[in-house]
C-alpha cells in the first residue's frame, strides 16, 4: 500500500508522532497540535517517507479550516457526516500522558480525550469514541486488566457518561455489541462507530499481541487504522515485550518511536 515497505508506517502514526511531539515540546496546546499536523499535511514532517499521503477527507479539509481561521477548536466539522476515525487513531499519545488522572480524575481525562479529537473531527461519535477508547487505554495502562474495561456494567462507564454526552451509537459499544456480532456484520471501515467496534471485536477475541493485531487488520477494508487502534489497546493491555520481535526488528525509525514513547511516559497532562 502506498509503495511502502515492511515496517513502514501511514498517517495513523505520523498523526500520532505529531500529537506526542506537541505534548512533549509545550504540553496541552490545541492550535499547535493542529500547526504541527499542518506541517505534516503540507511538509511530510512526522511522515516515514517525508510526504504526506493517505490524509483523510475530513482531515484535509479541518486542516485547511486551521490554516484560514487558527482556531484548532472549531476546525474540526461537528456534522455527524464526518465521524471519521481519525483522531481514535492517533489517540494513545493522550493515553499515555493523560493516563495519570485515572482513576481519580476521569471527568479530566475525558477532557483531553475529547479536545484531543477537536482539531480534526468534532462530530459526536467521534469525541465520544475518543473518550471511551481513551479512558480504557489509560485504565490498562495504570493496570486494569481487559475483562474489566470491556465490561459494560464497569463503574467507570457512568463517570464517563456524566463527563461526556454519549453519542448512542458508541453507547452501544459500551454496551459491548462487538461482543455479541462477528463478520460481516463487523467491519473495519472508515467510520469511526465500526472502526472502534472492529478494533475491540478483533483485542476481545485475542490473548496476545499478535493475534489481535492480525484479525483487525484481516477485516480489511480501512485496515491500517483498524490496527492502529487494536494496537493501541493491545499495547497497553499486553505490553512491549508482547509484540513479536520481528515486528520490531522491520519496524521503520524503531528508536524515534521508541523513544517518543519513553518520554511520554514520563510527562502529564
Amino acid at each position: 500500500m502506498h509503495g511502502l515497505r515492511a515496517g513502514e508506517w501511514t498517517d495513523d502514526t505520523a498523526m500520532a508522532l505529531a500529537l506526542a511531539d506537541s505534548i512533549l515540546s509545550v504540553g496541552w496546546d490545541l492550535d499547535d497540535q493542529a500547526r504541527r499536523y499542518v506541517n505534516w499535511f503540507r511538509h511530510g514532517a512526522y511522515s516515514v517517507t517525508g510526504k504526506c499521503f493517505d490524509i483523510g477527507g475530513t482531515t484535509a479539509s479541518a486542516l485547511r479550516r486551521f490554516e484560514t481561521d487558527g482556531d484548532a477548536r472549531r476546525s474540526g466539522l461537528s456534522d455527524e457526516r464526518a465521524a471519521g476515525n481519525g483522531s481514535i487513531m492517533r489517540l494513545a499519545p493522550v493515553a499515555i500522558a493523560g493516563a495519570h488522572r485515572f482513576p481519580h480524575d476521569i471527568a479530566g481525562l475525558v477532557e483531553r480525550c475529547v479536545e484531543s479529537s477537536l482539531p480534526t473531527h468534532r462530530a459526536p461519535q467521534a469525541t465520544s469514541a475518543c473518550a471511551v477508547l481513551g479512558v480504557m487505554l489509560a485504565a490498562m495502562i495504570r493496570g486494569e486488566q481487559r475483562n474489566t474495561v470491556t465490561d459494560p456494567d464497569w463503574s467507570v462507564w457512568d463517570e464517563v457518561r456524566r463527563s461526556v454526552d454519549v453519542h448512542p451509537e458508541i453507547e452501544a459499544i459500551i454496551s459491548g455489541s462487538y461482543l455479541r456480532r462477528d463478520p460481516p456484520a463487523i467491519v473495519g471501515s472508515g467510520y469511526v462507530v465500526r472502526s472502534l467496534e472492529a478494533a475491540l471485536w478483533a483485542f476481545s477475541r485475542h490473548d496476545d499481541y499478535a493475534g489481535a493485531v492480525l484479525a483487525a487488520v484481516n477485516l480489511g477494508d480501512d485496515a491500517d487504522t483498524t490496527g492502529a487502534i487494536c494496537g493501541q489497546l493491545a499495547g497497553a493491555c499486553f505490553g512491549l515485550e508482547t509484540i513479536p520481535p520481528p515486528w520490531l526488528d522491520d519496524l521503520a525509525q524503531r528508536e524515534r518511536l521508541l523513544d517518543v514513547a519513553r518520554r511520554l511516559c514520563g510527562v502529564a497532562v
